[in-house]
């Protein structure tokens, strides 16, 4: 015994559309394609509005403690530190270092020089 055919599941072009390999003909009016910088808002081209108060994010401690599972941390900073932990006491000794470490990181001493020279 042989299985039914199952049927297509494409749809059969009719003749009055174009198939799906051939190019539509261009549109005008209204619905044409037009430059994008015409058709983008005012806003879009202006810089951003929102500028910030100048601090930006040095050092990064991200931690995973899943229930049941091996807490694990990693410290990154953008002087170069990379730094990774795997366990609950080394972990803790990570955050304990990672928090030295944002009071002795050379970019944030440099910057702290240049405030007292500053004021």
């Amino acid at each position: 015994m042989s299985a039914p055919n199952s049927p297509r599941l494409k749809s059969i072009p009719t003749p009055d559309q174009p198939g799906t390999a051939e190019p539509t003909s261009p549109t005008t009016g209204r619905s044409a394609p037009k430059n994008a910088a015409r058709r983008a808002p005012s806003s879009a081209l202006r810089p951003d509005p929102h500028t910030g108060d100048g601090r930006y994010p040095l050092a990064w401690l991200h931690i995973t403690a899943p229930h049941g599972a091996t807490p694990t941390a990693k410290s990154v900073c953008a002087c170069g530190r990379d730094r990774f932990a795997a366990g609950r006491h080394k972990v803790l000794a990570l955050i304990e270092d990672h928090t030295a470490h944002r009071e002795n990181c050379p970019l944030r001493t440099a910057s702290k020089t240049e405030r007292r020279n500053a004021a």
